[in-house]
Order: structure tokens, then sequence, then C-alpha cells
């Protein structure tokens, strides 16, 4: 990475501090992702940002504010990135995914609370992640009580919005989210001195739906008998695009899929024959966040697919660009990002039929519902995901991990528990269908 000290200390980086995180990141991941094998070389530019995590968008966006521009940040999937870059601003996602942030957040914030949280708290009140020290405004939402509160101790260090989710989605629900786009729409505006006009807001929907088709292009290639990618290398795309030029990252997951196609073609994979293929259901994976499919993958397993904000709710159905006025959009944003199926909402059975639908559609032989520690939604609702999974005859398994490698070998042995007993029962499914 090139010399971005001068930039950072612009910013109020603590450099110190900062050098420290920047000590390690490095190392960790070359153990993930470098030392994979038969990578795709596409991947290349992904190894890049990584490289220039703090460095290169960093700069971009400082060149962005220089000109009189803006730049927001968010934490969740329910934020319309549309209307962001219809006041032509820039939109980051700022979730944290490091345990170095932990105890920052620690010291403002209760110990047994999920550490996704702490850690994006922990990011702003240590001044250590340059994404939080460039934007200009803070995007909340109520997803759960954690954050909510979270919210009115980040509101002490930047200016903050918050968009009020519905927990349900009945009608009446979905007009009072149509009112939230309309209210953020103008805070937008009134930060920015930009009018979203209909026409700034078709080209941005376009924007966003073409990144959302070349993810889904992306997860398609996962379908394929013998996979292409790896899941980290799929979940680590997918982390890059919360805070990646969004028409860059659109021509390099592309460039990529071009590439998986000839590998689909030759049936070159990246996983053994045998390796079962595992869907991962759950909370948020942020970056750099890769401990579960670490494991899974280090011991024998690939994942497929993520049922998760940092997988197929990020960019599943697309905002329907046929719309003639403002007020057509409003609709059709609150519609697309309305029909994320989060555990916040009550009742939640779309995520359970999209579990289903996509353990079929991703040919998975087992499920692993991953949740971070005290994140009260996703845990609950584990109960009715698992009696409609053992109904349908999916195996599946709860693993609750937070940041740290603690728990590493735990979750090693009951890992490889679980793809023994898949290995048994694809077996007996093979010997039964012989008689």
């Amino acid at each position: 990475m090139a010399d971005y000290r001068e930039l950072w200390e612009s910013l109020g980086v603590d450099l110190e501090k900062h050098d420290q995180l920047c000590t390690v990141l490095p190392e960790f991941y070359e153990d993930i992702y470098l030392s994979q094998e038969n990578r795709p070389e596409a991947m290349n530019y992904f190894n890049f940002v990584v490289s220039e995590i703090h460095g290169l968008r960093i700069q971009e966006l400082d060149e962005h504010r220089k000109k009189g521009g803006k730049v927001l940040g968010s934490f969740c999937v329910f934020v319309p990135d549309e209307v962001i870059f219809g006041a032509e601003a820039i939109g980051v996602g700022l979730c944290g995914g490091s345990d170095f942030w932990v105890p920052d957040g620690e010291k403002v914030l209760p110990r047994n609370m999920c550490p996704l949280i702490k850690a994006s708290v922990g990011a702003k009140t240590s001044g250590t992640c340059p994404y939080f020290q460039s934007v200009d405004l803070l995007v909340g939402e109520t997803t759960c009580d954690g954050k909510k509160k979270a919210w009115e101790i980040l509101e002490e260090h930047v200016p903050m919005h918050v968009m009020d989710l519905p927990q349900m989605k009945r009608e009446k629900d979905k007009l009072n989210w149509i009112e939230e786009i309309k209210l953020f729409k103008e805070k937008v505006e009134k930060l920015t001195g930009n009018v979203v006009t209909r026409e700034k807001l078709e080209e941005s929907i376009k924007l966003i739906n073409n990144k959302r088709k070349a993810l889904q292009r992306l997860y398609d290639m996962r379908k394929a008998a013998k996979l292409p990618i790896s899941g980290k290398d799929a979940l680590l795309i997918t982390q890059i695009a919360f805070y990646d030029d969004p028409e860059r990252f659109i021509a390099k997951v592309d460039e990529l899929c071009d590439e998986l196609e000839e590998r689909i073609e030759k049936g070159d994979t990246v996983f053994k024959e045998d390796a079962p293929r595992i869907l991962v259901t759950g909370t948020p994976m942020a970056i750099p966040n890769w401990k579960m499919h670490h494991l899974i993958e280090g011991n024998g397993g690939a994942v497929v697919c993520e049922e998760t904000c940092t997988g197929t709710r990020y960019f599943s159905n697309l905002v329907d660009e046929g719309s003639q006025s403002l007020e057509e959009q409003y609709q059709a944003l609150a519609e697309r990002y309305l029909g994320i199926n989060c555990a916040c909402f009550t009742p939640n059975e779309g995520r359970i039929d999209d579990i289903i639908r996509l353990y079929k559609e991703y040919s998975a032989d087992g499920v692993i519902y991953y949740s971070l520690p005290f994140c009260h939604t996703y845990a609950v609702e584990y109960k009715k995901v698992k009696d409609a999974l053992d109904k349908a005859g999916i195996p599946v398994i709860l693993i609750e991990s937070d940041y740290s490698l603690q728990d590493a070998g735990q979750i090693t042995t009951r890992l490889e528990a679980f793809f023994e007993m898949l290995q048994n029962r694809k077996t007996n499914k093979e010997v039964a269908a012989t008689k």
C-alpha cells in the first residue's frame, strides 16, 4: 500500500493505533485468502482492493469531498443507496467486522452486546477507521434495539439520521416506509444541496440494480456441480461491494464471472469432489470477518451460498425501473427493500422459504446457521427455522461465535462431526438408490 499517512492525519485518524491495525490485517488476509490454491486470476483485483483497503478508496472519497461532494455511511441493507447516489453523493458500508475495535466499543457499550455493534462504535470512537472519518452523515435504522441506542452514542461524534424501519409488512407499514424514504431524500438533498429528480433517481436505480445483477451472476456460478470459486472469495466480493466504486466493481465482477464461466465449461474446481456443499444463513459477516467461512472450508466443506445481509439479502430482487414519477419510484424502492426477509420482522416466514429455496437451488448438503452472540433476533428465530428444516429433511447446525479465534478448535470439532454426518447421509441415500 502507498503512503497515505498525510491523508489519514488530515482525517483525524489515530495514526499510532491505526498502525497496529494495519500490521495485523495483511498477515491475516494472507493466511486466509492468499494460501488458497487454484484461485481465479480475476481475484487479483479484489486482492488489490484489500491491500488498499484504507488507501485508494479513502483517497477517492477525499477527492470527492474536496470538490464539494458528500459521503454517507450506513450499517444496513435497508438504507436505499439509490437515494444517496441520486443526490450525487457516495455511500459506503461501515459495519465493523474486526475484534480489534471491540475493546473501544466496550468503553461506551455493555460487554453483553453484539460484537458487530461494539466494533462499529469502537471503529469511530477509537479514530482508527478512515471510512468513519470520511463521512459527512451516518445513516442508521431501527433493525434492533442495540443499534437504536448505539446511534445515540455515535451522534455525539458524527451527524446522524435514523430511518424508522417497520417491524411488520402490512400495507400501512409499506406506506410508513415510503414516508421514511421521502424523509431520507429530503435529508440527503439538504446535506448535498442537490435535488433528487426523477431522472437522477432513475439513473441511480439502474446503477444499483446493475450491481445487484453482477452479484446475482456471480452467485449463479456457485450453483455449478464443480465449484469454480471458493465461498471465502465470494464472501469477500460481496463485502467489498459495500464500499467500492459501483461502476468499477460491476466491471470487475463481470470480468471475474467471464473467467468462472470458462472454468465451469472446463470442469475446473477449487474443491475436492466430495466436499459437502454448505448453505450459510444468519447474521451478517462484515469485513474482515472471514472466520466462519475459513473454518468451514479449512475443514473440507464448500460454502455455496449465504442467506445473509452480506449475501443474497443484499442483492436479491431489483427495483422496478419502469416508474414514471417520483411517487412511483418511492413505491418501487419501498417494495424492493421491504422484500428483504430480515429477522427484525414479525412474522418472518419469507426467510424460511428463502432458506429452503436456496438450499435446493444450490444443491446444498446441509445448512450452518451462524449467529453472533447477543443477536437476539437471529438467535430466537433459529427455532422456527430449525423446525421448518427438520420437517423438510434438511440437516442444520447452529454455531454462535464472535470475531475472536478462541473458539476455533471447538467449532472445528463440531464441523467435523457435522460433515461426517452429511457424508454418511449421502452414502446411505446412494445405497438406497441402488436397491
